[in-house]
């Protein structure tokens, strides 16, 4: 009987060793397993902001601001280098010509060539329109950065599509609470932008289309932005001449160049 006692207790001693080791490797396998997937979100984020914007990107566009009661075309160029230098000239209607934008280390200026002054963009304002269209001054200063300022976490698979959705790290000064994102991982490109507050409502949607390559880089060349409370209310925006990786001069991204390039 003694003996029969010291095998049984023997045998659930082996058995509890055994158990343990089992909940220890599953423990192991599944941080192993998130650990790739939050990887693979961050890389995926990563290959997709590096191809919008490469080392840097001027550009050509035309935007189109739609309303119920109005609609105005312009027409504009850009020069931007990094999430942190931004500069961009009003070039059409004549009534606009002239005006430029600077956007440096997070700080936003305006020049308006009828008054002859500069404006600083106070912080506050960031969540305005700019220039009377549905995107922000936040999105012309690209104050944010999805790669430094978001947790990535993949929330749909499917082919070549992966749907992740982007929650701001604690310390991020960023406007929006949550932003989802559907990418096309053969280009690395967006197709939809949904953003929320930080109510969790959605306020607005990008829409990409006809993505085409420039050198190494893809990027979509038609943008829709898209209010979620003013269907009738729309902005697009047409690229026309997208170059990257070219030899931009410094003079743009100084103080100076607000009333230097404004002719």
């Amino acid at each position: 009987m003694v003996g029969d006692k010291v095998t049984l207790e023997i045998h659930r001693e082996e058995t509890l060793e055994e158990e343990d080791s089992v909940s220890k490797f599953l423990l192991i396998f599944f941080i192993f397993t998130i650990s790739l997937v939050a990887n693979e979100a961050q890389d995926i984020i990563k290959k997709l902001d590096e191809n919008m914007r490469g080392e840097n990107v001027s550009m050509k566009m035309t935007m189109r601001v739609v309303s119920l009661s109005h609609e105005r075309t312009m027409k504009m160029q850009s020069w931007s280098e990094g999430t942190k230098k931004s500069f961009t000239k009003i070039l059409y209607p004549p009534k606009d010509r002239g005006i430029t934008f600077l956007s440096l280390e997070n700080q936003m200026w305006q020049y308006v060539p009828k008054i002859e002054r500069i404006i600083k963009i106070p912080p506050s304002m960031m969540l305005q329109n700019w220039m009377g269209s549905d995107i922000t001054n936040d999105d012309i200063v690209k104050q944010s950065s999805i790669v430094e300022d978001y947790e990535p976490k993949i929330i749909k698979k499917k082919n070549t599509l992966v749907t992740i959705e982007l929650i701001p790290k604690e310390d991020a000064a960023v406007v929006w609470g949550k932003i989802i994102i559907n990418i096309d991982t053969t280009t690395y490109t967006s197709n939809r932008d949904v953003f929320y507050d930080e109510d969790g409502e959605e306020v607005r949607q990008f829409i990409y289309e006809k993505v085409k390559k420039f050198g190494k880089y893809y990027i979509p060349t038609y943008w829709r932005v898209q209010s979620s409370s003013k269907k009738d209310n729309f902005t697009e925006i047409i690229l026309e001449d997208v170059e990257y990786d070219t030899e931009i001069s410094q003079h743009y991204f100084k103080k100076s160049a607000l009333k230097r390039f404004s002719r």
